[in-house]
């Protein structure tokens, strides 16, 4: 029983660190909540340059997104739960925002890329929304990108290696036009609230 509560323990504290960005709690600083969204302290940085792969297996890098919103969601394709829900919370959102949603591309990022090759990814976003972009690549480049956003990643242990689940950080990344990070938002938003974030967000231009 202790060593399942220190595991607990160990998990729910990476998921701070690594999640929200551990930087914030080595300066003392605490994130907090905004109207939408999760408020990050000034100086932290979060976001960057990635090159991973689309469902076709094409090479596809920050820069193929340049011009136009990103939102962008780092997940796996087994997830039980918490992905299937936040993909579903974006993609009603985009369709609340209307004509103002066009103008924003839905990302989904694996983080088990052994896994969810393009072929799989490529059925799966189809269950959520056409619009919705899968993008893979070597451990090497999903961890990359993982690392740039600030994701925390890690295999549950599992009797089976190949039956296992992925313990993750989960937050929505909202990126601008011009590749970079604009807003954080939290698992468990409604699709109003996301809405309404996305929304104050893209009619700021900012």
């Amino acid at each position: 029983m202790l060593k399942i509560v220190r595991r607990a323990a160990y998990v729910l504290i990476a998921l701070v660190l690594a999640g929200l960005g551990g930087v914030l709690w080595w300066r003392g600083e605490a994130p907090r909540l905004s109207d939408i969204g999760v408020a990050i302290p000034g100086g932290v940085s979060m976001g960057g340059p990635f090159t991973l792969v689309n469902t076709a297996g094409e090479t596809v890098t920050e820069a193929s997104f340049r011009g136009r919103w990103m939102l962008l969601y780092f997940g796996f394709t087994f997830c039980p739960d918490v992905c299937p829900t936040d993909l579903q919370t974006i993609s009603a959102a985009l369709d609340k925002l209307g004509p103002l949603g066009q103008r924003v591309v839905p990302v989904f990022v694996t983080i088990d890329p052994e896994r969810d090759t393009p072929a799989v990814l490529g059925e799966y976003t189809k269950l959520f929304d056409e619009r919705l972009v899968g993008l893979t690549g070597s451990k090497e480049q999903v961890a990359a990108a993982a690392k740039a956003y600030r994701v925390y990643y890690a295999r549950a242990k599992s009797r089976d290696s190949s039956d296992y689940l992925m313990d993750h950080s989960a937050f929505i990344y909202l990126v601008g036009p011009d590749g970079g990070f604009r807003a954080l938002f939290r698992h468990g938003m409604s699709v109003q609230e996301l809405a309404d974030g996305l929304k104050a967000r893209l009619q700021a231009g900012s």
